[in-house]
């Protein structure tokens, strides 16, 4: 595989119109995938420091650099610095991940009376749309420039019937856009030609003290809105029940640091998951337009992120799995609470849990969920 030059992202640079934005979009190759096709890397700047960088492949969320109290930059988000280690050695960072974000008990679930089997790439179980998600499809950049005043680029894949083992060809689309006032906007919509199932997010992996950084996310202080989870059995699926937070590990309602319950074995949840890799049901529910799911800061840097979406679940996963045989950007080994996946989206097996509510799309209908990554210092 061949490889572009770091600078070459500065080439084809655009500035938006209108005198009150210094928000651009950049355009560049990123290197050649086994098959010949060709993946692009697009870079968006805003004003304000924050820089986001979008690959094709996966529709990846590859880089978010952003400045901490004193105005030094860094990249927050785990990762690597090439295709290939994307390619050889994939995990789920900062991709675009469907259709079905999550776990799918035994890969099988049922649609009209007919019922699905999916790969099970996660023991027994469907992970993350299976062995081929869409976080490993290089997708087609539709379009870039402005988009409501912000740099913009928007990705499509069409994922055909059968693929997976779902039902219908659904056609996706990944719209990310920077404003700035330091907001990262990703759409992600979608319509099929038959009955099928969706549930898209993306997979970013944060460390605000910069991918890398020494400690990890463990004395990072996160606040959830949610005073219910959904608990979980020895293979990570949902039991169906909406347990409270009171009085638990998982009691986010109030500003914590990470490492407060992350280690406590005295909780089977967090010996089940290795520590956090759960869903919050987040209070507001499903709503109409985006309210906070989580805000995460972190004290040495003075930087934070708060995640906004319309979707009903957050799922929180503490890196319980990265064991050190990765090595990512810079040359840093990741290791478990090196980083964290603040991920919103429909509850975990929904497909297979009526109480979760649906994920069900039909011909006709558009699936959409707007999430945003809002990053900001504190003194």
């Amino acid at each position: 595989m061949r490889h572009s030059i770091t600078g070459a992202l500065l080439a084809a640079a655009v500035s938006l119109p209108g005198a009150a934005s210094a928000a651009t979009v950049s355009r560049a190759p990123f290197g050649t995938l086994p098959d010949g096709s060709r993946v692009e890397i697009v870079t968006l700047t805003g004003a304000n420091g924050v820089r986001a960088r979008i690959m094709t492949y996966g529709a990846t969320l590859q880089a978010l650099e952003v400045p901490d109290r004193a105005g030094r930059r860094a990249d927050v988000e785990l990762g690597y610095d090439r295709l290939d280690d994307y390619v050889t050695h994939p995990n789920f960072w900062g991709q675009t991940i469907g259709r079905y974000a999550n776990r799918i008990a035994g890969g099988r679930f049922s649609l009209d009376g007919r019922s699905y089997q999916l790969p099970l790439n996660d023991k027994t179980n469907s992970l993350h749309g299976g062995t081929q998600g869409f976080d490993k499809r290089n997708w087609r950049i539709t379009d870039t420039g402005n988009r409501d005043g912000a740099a913009s680029v928007t990705m499509t894949l069409v994922s055909p019937a059968g693929d997976q083992g779902y039902p219908g060809t659904l056609t996706a689309t990944a719209t990310y856009s920077l404003d700035d006032r330091g907001s990262l906007t990703i759409d992600y919509g979608a319509t099929t030609d038959a009955p099928t199932i969706v549930n898209m997010t993306n997979h970013a992996i944060f460390n605000l003290g910069g991918e890398g950084a020494p400690g990890g996310i463990l004395r990072h202080r996160m606040t959830i809105p949610a005073r219910r989870y959904t608990p979980v059995n020895a293979q990570l699926i949902p039991t169906g029940e909406l347990k409270p937070v009171a009085g638990t590990v998982f009691d986010f309602t109030r500003a914590r640091t990470i490492e407060d319950g992350i280690r406590d074995g005295r909780d089977p949840q967090i010996v089940a998951g290795r520590g956090y890799d759960h869903n919050f049901a987040i209070d507001a529910g499903l709503t109409t337009a985006p309210k906070l799911m989580v805000h995460l800061e972190d004290p040495m840097s003075g930087r934070t992120l708060d995640v906004l979406s319309d979707q009903p679940g957050l799922q929180v996963y503490t890196g319980n799995f990265l064991d050190g045989t990765l090595v990512g950007k810079g040359g840093h080994v990741y290791r478990m609470g090196d980083g964290i996946a603040l991920e919103p989206q429909r509850f975990p097996d929904t497909p297979n849990q009526p109480a979760f509510g649906s994920a069900r799309l039909n011909p006709g209908q558009t699936y959409h969920h707007r999430m945003i990554f809002r990053v900001s210092t504190v003194r």
